[in-house]
């Protein structure tokens, strides 16, 4: 049986090669960055809902 409401799952960083550094409009850090920030107001949504967790 499944979880009906998981934790969420951090993102994975990107690797320390896999930015060019050529200002790309879309970077990988900056694609990161975002998918962190969701992570994170997922998590602080999700530990509301399950206070008895804790903080990580």
């Amino acid at each position: 049986m499944t979880d009906p409401d998981p934790r969420p799952i951090p993102p994975e960083a990107p690797g320390p090669n896999e930015c060019c550094g050529s200002g790309c409009p879309l970077c990988v850090l900056d694609l990161y960055s975002e998918e962190l920030q969701n992570y994170r107001q997922a998590l602080a949504a999700w530990l509301l809902r399950h206070p008895e967790a804790g903080a990580p």
